[in-house]
């Protein structure tokens, strides 16, 4: 399946979740500390990092920033064991491309680890759409797109989640970094341009589906 590196400073946890996902057929290393989760993830033939945030030497947001600083576009999964809204939002700006909270069940934490693999550290899996999270380019039918911070975080978080709807509310959250207060005009006109950008038709879409009342779906085939 994968090389996964597992970095997780708690036994009781990286154990059984390294058993785990030996079991489903990957290759798996375990690091304990920041410092050397990096450096066993810059030497390469890592297929996925599974990172938790509260590492030691290193907390994982900087091993992370690091990663992706150095031009390395493997998946990142984040562990978590803090609910703030705000620490979400940061992992994923640090170039992580999915979190987990604790406490997890493993079944859901190893179909995210199957999902980020078959996109091979591209959060772009569909339909002409590629994204490098690493360097915050993007394509739609190999035509590089010309796009704003915004734009890019929009539709980032949209193909992340491809296939799913994703809510007004958590687009507002993860992009604006926002309480959603009722009021999500802004949303719209991105998605309106973003739209534009992608060649995309609002009454026929190819890529971003609108879900009346709820959000938006970016369309998988």
């Amino acid at each position: 399946m994968g090389h996964v590196l597992l970095a997780e400073d708690d036994s009781a946890i990286s154990q059984p979740l390294a058993r785990a996902l030996a079991r489903d057929g990957h290759d798996v290393e375990v690091r304990a500390d920041g410092h050397s989760a990096l450096d066993r993830a810059l030497e390469g033939d890592i297929d996925l990092l599974v990172l938790d945030v509260g590492l030691p030497a290193m907390n994982g947001i900087e091993v992370c920033r690091r990663l992706r600083a150095e031009g390395k576009a493997l998946p990142v999964l984040i562990l978590t064991a803090r609910t703030e809204e705000v620490d979400t939002v940061v992992g994923l700006d640090a170039g992580a491309d999915d979190y987990v909270s604790k406490p997890f069940r493993i079944p859901e934490l190893l179909a995210r680890v199957r999902a980020l693999l078959r996109r091979g550290g591209s959060d772009a899996p569909t339909d002409g759409v590629r994204i490098d999270p690493a360097s915050r380019r993007a394509w739609v039918d190999d035509v590089e797109l010309t796009l704003t911070t915004k734009e890019f975080d929009l539709l980032r978080v949209l193909v992340r989640d491809a296939g799913k709807v994703v809510p007004r509310e958590k687009l507002m959250r993860e992009v604006w970094a926002t309480a959603w207060m009722g009021s999500t005009k802004t949303l719209d006109m991105h998605v309106s341009w973003l739209r534009r950008k992608l060649g995309d038709d609002a009454t026929n879409p190819r890529f971003i589906t609108t879900v009346r009342g709820v959000g938006f779906r970016f369309q998988q085939d």
